[in-house]
């Protein structure tokens, strides 16, 4: 594998449900009907909602924020027709912790979206991204 790759394996189980994982790691179960699992489009969300968040607590701590709570919630917009992808982003933190304020979460979150997030930075760039932030 060539060096700054990732690979992931899937396996089939059943219908349209899968197993995946990377490198040896346990395996995470996807739902193509969305039933049992996850399903791949709610995936990449969950993706973008992690991805964002761990640069998030990074930067807040960079900043000496000592964090209580992060959470994120992301609202994907999708097209009627085939293909279903996103056409919008709309993520919503909810952030608490000593020395947290709104600059310094705007610019933790701005930091991530804009230029850390490699997930984000994967998406079509014609997917507007979009955020609030709540202070707990």
């Amino acid at each position: 594998m060539a060096a700054g790759s990732v690979e992931v394996h899937v396996r089939w189980r059943q219908g349209l449900l899968f197993d995946g994982d990377a490198r040896g790691r346990p395996p995470v179960a996807v739902d193509g009907d969305s039933v049992a699992a996850i399903s791949p489009v709610e995936l990449l969300l969950l993706a973008a909602a992690t991805c964002t968040a761990a640069d998030v607590v990074s930067i807040l701590e960079k900043q000496r924020v000592v964090l209580q709570s992060l959470e994120v919630v992301v609202q994907g917009t999708r097209r009627e027709e085939q293909p279903r992808r996103y056409t919008a982003l709309q993520f919503h933190f909810t952030i608490a912790g000593s020395g947290a304020d709104e600059h310094k979460a705007h610019r933790a979150i701005d930091l991530s979206v804009e230029k850390y997030c490699s997930v984000v930075a994967s998406l079509a760039p014609d997917i507007p991204i979009t955020y609030d932030v709540t202070l707990g």
